[in-house]
């Protein structure tokens, strides 16, 4: 038997064993046991292959390959990729996420390869539930239908992600996966796979309950929300940013109909969509479940591995910093309004250069108080830790002076070691501030700017609810662990609504995209979010201009048009899919 799949049996294996000691919660506890090929085609067989299909997701159980390479949160593609980040920690720390930061994309960088390779088998994964189910006796209709929309979710999302990734990409079904190739390379990427990825999110949308018993299963509202989120990676042509008016028509009813739902709605705060106390809240519509604590750090690297702050408890790595320029992004007007054109005009106020011990005089200007649930900075509160310094950073010369904060999980769900909080706290793939943003979105392009200003005005509303403010904390004499908060916001907090009518549609579009990038910002989008609204070259370029003058190792970087919008194919795929002596994956032009 082929060795690879003999691998995948046993961690197929080990899903059983969680399949049949789960209650109420999914994909939390330990694996146990050990199974057969013929004990896979049996009810509790292929539902342990379900769950050996959404452990994909995260990125674990694959040989050779470290878990951050296949992070569904994306942090080192749609981050470190984008204006958002640096890679951070120092110069000589995972040199491989250094040239995707300076868009030196190569067809042989691990990262990429890996990312690849985590997908595709993500979706052998998928494609193996679906013919083992179809020889399974003793299973209701019912229950087959729903393993089946389960599955199908999971092909569209493993296929979206790559599709997001790579200009062209192979769609694998159940007809054409071979078991003894678990990477399936040897499919032809010749055609445009979004009708197929389409399909599959109807295909689920129409099967799937309206809630689930047990949290991390996605529900019929989850497959609309990334059908419709296929058709706003549509909506523009990546090279030209010219709308592609009929996507986004067929975006605007799904999306509405997941409005009109009433299922969900805004958290009161902000910061709920980033606390393991608050997680599967109203706002979630697909979450991605981890657990509240670990056994090891290398179980909580299925959260997002290396990127928390050097300092204890955490002690380990420092990747994907915040940049100046997103720090910027979140000053505000004395109105309480975005500067959406002159915000990187002057630098907020940071430490670069001081040690924790030294004076610092914090900026006193306006700000959205997303930032401070965003990003680690001087003299504010990092969740329930210690109050940031230079001391949380590993290169403050190379790296900056900031911490990624939105991922990291407060006391309460810190596990038995320093990395054991990295994966009790959800990542909330799908929210339902993404829907009405894209909403939004769509509105604007179909000239309802009045429609896009309500919109938008929803996401601003509840970011100034002061409940939902970081308080100030005042350092105690003891140590970094002593200080006590006070009942006061911790920085000049003001925001507001738009009260006046959009000018016009570039105006509007300005306004809402800049909102999106305040909202989701850390949380690996922010690449695709260029990419797909056609503005990357321009945009990262232009950061990349006045970045190279604080971080010197950007200088002499250049994003170029018509090519890094994508990623290249990695060469081992494209190596491993020869066929009667022809490669059958084609490489992007943009890469030859």
């Amino acid at each position: 038997m082929n060795r690879k799949f003999l691998k995948y049996l046993v961690s197929v294996g080990l899903a059983i064993g969680i399949v049949t000691a789960c209650k109420d919660e999914f994909l939390t506890r330990d694996p146990q046991g050990q199974y057969s090929p013929t004990a896979l085609k049996t009810p509790s067989g292929v539902e342990g292959l379900l769950i050996g299909a959404y452990s994909m997701i995260d990125g674990q159980g694959l040989d050779g390959q470290d878990p951050w390479n296949n992070d569904i949160q994306s942090w080192v593609f749609g981050g470190l990729a984008s204006d958002d980040s640096y890679k951070g920690t120092d110069a000589g720390d995972q040199p491989e996420q250094s040239f995707i930061e300076k868009y030196d994309f190569q067809p042989t960088n691990n990262h990429i390869k890996n990312k690849w390779r985590g997908l595709y088998k993500g979706v052998a994964r998928t494609n193996d539930v679906i013919n083992t189910l179809a020889e399974v006796e003793g299973m209701s209709e019912a229950r087959r239908a729903q393993i089946i929309a389960e599955a199908r979710f999971l092909r569209g999302l493993f296929h979206f992600e790559a599709k997001k990734m790579w200009k062209t990409v192979p769609y694998i079904d159940e007809n054409t996966y071979k078991l003894d190739d678990l990477e399936s390379t040897k499919i032809p990427n010749d055609k445009d796979i979004w009708p197929m990825i389409e399909a599959d999110f109807k295909a689920a949308s129409d099967a799937l309950p309206v809630t689930q018993s047990q949290v991390g299963r996605p529900t019929k509202s989850a497959a609309l929300a990334f059908l419709a989120k296929a058709y706003m990676y549509q909506g523009w042509n990546v090279t030209t940013g010219a709308p592609n008016l009929p996507a986004l028509q067929k975006a605007k009813p799904v999306l509405e109909q997941i409005v009109a739902s009433g299922k969900f709605s805004l958290a009161p705060r902000f910061e709920d969509n980033f606390l393991i106390g608050t997680r599967n809240n109203a706002e979630s519509i697909f979450e991605i479940q981890y657990s509240v604590s670990s056994a090891s750090g290398d179980a909580a690297d299925a959260g997002v591995g290396l990127a928390h702050p050097y300092i204890d408890p955490w002690g380990c790595c420092g990747f994907y910093q915040p940049s100046q320029n997103l720090v910027n992004a979140f000053k505000t007007t004395a109105t309480g309004l975005p500067l959406l054109d002159a915000f990187n005009d002057s630098d907020v106020k940071n430490d670069q250069g001081l040690k924790y011990s030294d004076p610092f005089e914090p900026y006193t200007g306006t700000l959205d108080p997303r930032l401070d649930v965003t990003v680690g900075r001087r003299g504010i509160l990092f969740k329930d830790f210690k109050i940031h310094g230079s001391d949380f950073i590993r290169d403050p010369t190379y790296a900056g002076p900031y911490s990624p904060k939105k991922h990291i999980s407060e006391k309460a769900g810190f596990g038995v070691n320093g990395w054991g909080n990295l994966s009790s706290n959800n990542y909330r793939i799908m929210r339902y501030g993404m829907v009405l943003l894209w909403l939004a979105e769509v509105e604007v392009e179909l000239g309802n700017l009045e429609n896009a200003r309500k919109l938008v005005n929803q996401i601003r509303t509840r970011a100034a609810n002061p409940a939902g403010f970081v308080k100030k904390a005042v350092q105690g004499p003891k140590s970094r662990d002593d200080y006590t908060v006070l009942n006061e916001p911790a920085a000049n907090y003001v925001i507001k609504t738009y009260d006046q009518a959009w000018a016009d549609a570039a105006t509007a579009r300005k306004a809402v995209r800049f909102e999106s990038r305040l909202e989701f910002a850390m949380e690996g989008h922010r690449f695709f979010d260029l990419q797909r609204w056609g503005i990357a070259a321009e945009t990262l370029n232009k950061y990349v201009t006045v970045e190279a003058t604080k971080r010197v190792y950007k200088k002499g970087a250049v994003f170029t048009k018509g090519k890094n919008e994508y990623f290249p194919i990695p060469q081992e795929a494209i190596d491993r899919s020869y066929k009667e002596g022809a490669a059958t994956l084609t490489q992007d032009p943009a890469y030859k």
